[in-house]
């Protein structure tokens, strides 16, 4: 792709916060990748910026608002004519993708899914209702058409590569596995960690507005540490993350060293000063961006099958990976106060980055494989999508002309 081709359109759910989340970081990542092979970027969306949203001013990104269920998006797509869209999840693809068809049928169209919400919300299901977990749900079937609707999907976890190609058959030509893009990590970088000596107490991060993190907190508060602050008298645990409301803060309790600590302005500085990152996730999907903070600051973890899931392969943990209680506090205690566990841990997280994370590994073959795709013989093979594009202009569209209609009364 050269010139005009190789221009692309973000459309935002939301604009990117990646000092409030994981997805924010992604999103920044994908944006750094794209402009560093010398893609001219637009970055759309309808939602409001925050005071936290990322500041794009420095790095030639252009900024655009836009309106929902508006035909001002259609002027603005014809006149910008990308040779690329990328739907920031599969809610701004049902919302936005038929316009694109319409106005810019030739452009190459990525859904960046995040995680897969239909997993994550049948896993959330599942815990609160204590029943078999059913991926058929109806977010189910707007996320797979959505991916079907599109040329090319990203996806951050193998796990749920798999999920996709075995439980709902979609074609491996339609979805590309793309984790996190990191810095390897260096032995200069190694040398400045703060050294087991210097470190204290336990830590927690994520952003509230991301239920399982909050479900976390509550099996932290109500499961874990009563029985863990026994076994080690002195130490704190302290919650980190965005958007914390009431209920999350009236969680502290000094007495029993159970302290909210808010938004994190950097969260591996903060995680890097606690001895061992506690997460007992209970459900959620994707790849946990706490985790990858964790090992790039050489602090080790004990989290869950689920909090784990898709990170490591083959390769060992960089702490415990534990599913019952009991043994996931024996482990907390261990790590925390044997060094030599706790160093073989933190040098299992080095593993993991540096050959599971590398931007140098995944980087190139994405450019490469998007800008090689012949896009017609490509769609001609995914007929399915064609028939969904086919009746999902025609549903989508009159419903979207309704409400614009009915806004300008």
């Amino acid at each position: 792709m050269t010139g005009t081709e190789k221009k692309i359109l973000i459309i935002g759910l939301v604009w990117p916060e990646p000092t409030s989340s994981a997805a924010g970081t992604r999103m920044i990542q994908l944006v750094d990748l794209f402009l560093g092979k010398g893609y001219e970027i637009t970055f759309a969306s309808a939602a409001s910026k925050s005071d936290f949203s990322y500041d794009f001013s420095a790095t030639g990104v252009i900024e655009q608002e836009i309106k929902l269920n508006d035909e001002s998006f259609n002027s603005f797509l014809k006149e910008l004519n990308p040779a690329m869209v990328m739907f920031d999840r599969f809610m701004v693809e049902e919302q936005y993708g038929w316009r694109v068809q319409q106005e810019c049928p030739d452009a190459f169209r990525i859904l960046d899914t995040e995680d897969l919400h239909c997993l994550r919300s049948a896993r959330q299901h599942s815990d609160k209702k204590q029943t078999q977990i059913d991926l058929f749900s109806d977010t189910a079937k707007r996320e797979i058409a959505s991916i079907l609707r599109c040329d090319l999907s990203l996806i951050i976890s193998e796990v749920e590569m798999k999920i996709l190609a075995e439980t709902f058959k979609i074609d491996s030509s339609l979805l590309y596995y793309l984790p996190f893009l990191e810095n390897e990590i260096t032995n200069k970088s190694i040398t400045n960690w703060v050294p087991f000596e210097d470190r204290a107490d336990f830590v927690f991060i994520g952003n509230f507005l991301h239920e399982p993190n909050w479900n976390t907190v509550q099996v932290l508060k109500t499961k874990l540490w009563p029985a863990l602050r026994k076994k080690l008298p002195g130490v704190n645990l302290n919650i980190y993350g965005s958007y914390a409301s009431q209920k999350v803060i009236q969680l502290e309790n000094k007495t029993e060293r159970f302290f909210i600590k808010g938004r994190a302005a950097n969260a591996q500085q903060v995680i890097s000063k606690h001895k061992i990152l506690l997460a007992p996730i209970q459900f959620g999907a994707g790849v946990k961006g706490k985790f990858i903070d964790a090992m790039q600051v050489g602090t080790p973890s004990v989290t869950t099958s689920i909090g784990a899931e898709a990170m490591k392969g083959s390769l060992d943990w960089n702490g415990f990976i534990e599913n019952d209680l009991d043994n996931f506090i024996e482990k907390a205690v261990l790590l925390y106060q044997d060094k030599a566990e706790w160093s073989l841990a933190q040098q299992n997280g080095v593993r993991i980055i540096n050959e599971r994370y590398s931007a140098s590994h995944f980087a190139n073959q994405f450019i490469t494989t998007i800008e090689k795709l012949d896009l017609t013989a490509h769609r001609q093979q995914n007929f399915i999508g064609q028939i969904l594009n086919h009746h999902t202009i025609q549903s989508t569209k009159y419903m979207s002309l309704w409400i614009e209609e009915k806004n300008r009364k």
